[in-house]
């Protein structure tokens, strides 16, 4: 969004406030801090301000300390006491819904629903003069916002209460019942489709919503609507929760043809599709270099070179203000460069990338298991800091102990004296830098970490947006819907492109065999982008996934016969090097899935305050 706008004041955020007549000029004197709503929706650059405050929903987008990565098989996370373990094992409730920062909570996105109303209601009788059709501008926006928080809480909670317009002092009865799934998809949609007709055309700044933003998000939440966790009937089959849940047309789709839907979301994809300004480097003949095929990722991951095409809407941050949002090489950068290591990938992510070749990893296959980081997807070097990969160059206090500017999360032998010793790698929960904030997993995020050598610390921000919405997401959409329709060619034309941009090989398979490689090329091309969480559920396949238990990596570095280091670097030329799969410490985090755990519990203030809801099964 457009950054450096002044906050006017909570009032204004929420409404503001009138000041009623009276006889005593003293008491008519207005606040200086404040705005009457009067005034705000009578002059076009405060009712543009007001706008623009109710972008504030979108928080930092997934650029959180506590990432959603962390409650699905992408990450783990480092830190003890963030509510994230109440979530991935299971022991979430009405009275204690984990993950205290959770930005997508209920009671924030409706505070904002309240605002999107309010615009809008104000902005049908502007008393301003319509320069420059300001006024469909801002109603654009205020229906995409309103359609975006919506969404947000339809894929956690399930069917939520439409809320469409303001409650003033004098209604009698504040409660609302949960509307159905399908109302609540049809509403967003709708919501939707006028956004875009709305800002169809438009040049709009750089974090403001566009008509590709909202036809991406309606082909988003029509994709959503096909998959299984949103069909009643599917839902039922593979979950004992909904089986027995008395109001499945809360969580689903009760009636209607599934193929109708996958139509739909087809449809909706392809139209961003047929946007020709975005998307990038998805017009090759052939798959790039692997070296091309990770500058082209990193590329969209930064938003930078041309990268940045592929990104139809994104929450922007700039160093005039610091916000947490810029501190992501902070929150997840390795121990030994003074970072927090906050959430760190799994082994399971990492052993779902790819060979270069196209086939699949394998711990069995005796080349894979002795060199498990080489001739692997671009991918995976763009996302994933592993053990010898190369990085930044280290602090001033650290670089004597590595001037090589590697990665280390193993055990190595070095020369000392008249003998050999074991060091532990300066990134591990071993360190000799710091014997904290390290991964257990072995391994640390890249994907979002600005590469410049000077950003490198606590002391250093990085101007890095997040993509809420992408326009290979869309691709992927579309693809989706084409395989579910049985139009294998078409989805792999589309697959094909992205693969190519990336340096892998074109996709062959039919069936569901195309299905299975389409979920695993979605995994790795979206990692860390929030889609994890969302997709493992409406896929069902949370119980085989989000449900296992972490793995991580243990990695020994010996030194071969005759061969001396003082000081520690990666070197197969001198090192034998093993790896070895283990799990992780229960006693850290012990995963486990239950049925109740595809929608979020309504928190129990919420279903006290409203004797109208009914809560999601399971809780």
């Amino acid at each position: 969004m457009i950054r450096n706008v002044k906050t006017i004041s909570l009032v204004l955020a929420i409404g503001a406030m009138t000041v009623t007549s009276c006889n005593d000029n003293f008491v008519n004197t207005l606040p200086l801090d404040q705005v009457s709503g009067q005034a705000v929706w009578s002059d076009a650059p405060l009712a543009e301000a007001f706008v623009t405050g109710i972008y504030a929903g979108l928080g930092n987008g997934g650029f959180n300390e506590e990432q959603l990565a962390s409650t699905t098989d992408e990450t783990q996370f480092t830190h003890p006491g963030r509510g994230i373990t109440t979530i991935t094992e299971g022991r979430a409730n009405p009275a204690d819904q984990g993950w205290a920062n959770n930005p997508h909570e209920w009671n924030a996105m409706y505070l904002r629903i309240r605002a999107c109303n309010l615009a809008l209601e104000n902005l049908a009788k502007p008393g301003f003069t319509n320069t420059n059709n300001i006024v469909e501008r801002l109603t654009g926006e205020a229906k995409f916002l309103r359609a975006y928080y919506y969404h947000q809480l339809v894929r956690f909670y399930g069917g939520v209460p439409i809320v469409d317009k303001t409650y003033g002092l004098g209604a009698t009865d504040y409660t609302v019942p949960r509307n159905t799934m399908e109302e609540c998809i049809n509403f967003i949609v709708k919501d939707c489709d006028d956004a875009a007709a709305l800002l169809k055309g438009r040049a709009m700044a750089l974090g403001r919503a566009n008509e590709a933003a909202a036809l991406a998000l309606k082909a988003r939440m029509l994709t959503y609507a096909a998959s299984d966790l949103y069909d009643a009937t599917t839902a039922k089959q593979k979950s004992t929760a909904h089986a027995s849940f008395a109001k499945p047309e809360l969580l689903g789709y009760v009636s209607g043809s599934r193929m109708e839907r996958w139509q739909k979301a087809k449809a909706a994809a392809k139209a961003v599709l047929d946007l020709t300004a975005y998307g990038s480097q998805l017009n090759l003949s052939a798959p790039a270099t692997s070296a091309a095929g990770s500058e082209n990722y990193m590329n969209i991951a930064l938003a930078r070179n041309g990268g940045e095409k592929d990104i139809l809407f994104s929450r922007l941050f700039n160093n005039i203000k610091q916000e947490d949002g810029g501190r992501q090489g902070l929150f997840n950068g390795p121990n030994g460069y003074h970072n927090w290591a906050g959430n760190t990938p799994v082994q399971q992510l990492v052993d779902d990338y790819e060979m270069m070749d196209g086939t699949k990893f394998s711990w069995s296959n005796p080349a894979h298991a002795s060199a498990p980081y080489v001739n692997r997807d671009p991918r995976f070097y763009a996302s994933i800091l592993y053990d010898g990969a190369p990085w930044k160059p280290r602090t001033a206090d650290v670089a004597a102990k590595d001037p090589a500017n590697q990665i280390q999360t193993g055990q190595y032998e070095v020369t000392s004296g008249s003998g050999k010793v074991s060091v532990a790698g300066l990134d591990t929960r071993k360190s000799t830098v710091e014997d904290w904030n390290g991964s257990y997993t072995g391994y640390y995020m890249r994907k979002f970490i600005d590469p410049n050598p000077a950003i490198v610390d606590q002391n250093t921000w990085q101007q890095i947006p997040w993509p809420f919405l992408r326009y290979t997401e869309a691709v992927l959409n579309y693809a989706e819907a084409c395989i579910e329709l049985g139009e294998d060619a078409e989805a792999r034309t589309w697959l094909n492109k992205i693969r190519f941009r990336a340096g892998m090989p074109a996709i062959t398979a039919s069936g569901d065999a195309l299905r299975q490689q389409y979920r695993n090329e979605r995994r790795v091309e979206l990692v860390f982008e929030e889609h994890r969480y969302h997709d493992a559920r409406r896929w069902m396949i949370a119980p085989t996934t989000l449900g296992r238990k972490v793995q991580w990596i243990a990695i020994t570095g010996t030194l071969k016969p005759g061969k001396t280091v003082t000081i520690y670097k990666y070197d197969p030329t001198s090192y034998d090097y093993t790896y070895r799969v283990v799990e992780g410490d229960p006693g850290k985090e012990n995963r486990a899935w239950l049925d109740k755990m595809y929608f979020r519990p309504i928190s129990r203030d919420e279903m006290n305050r409203n004797n109208k809801l009914v809560q999601n099964p399971g809780y």
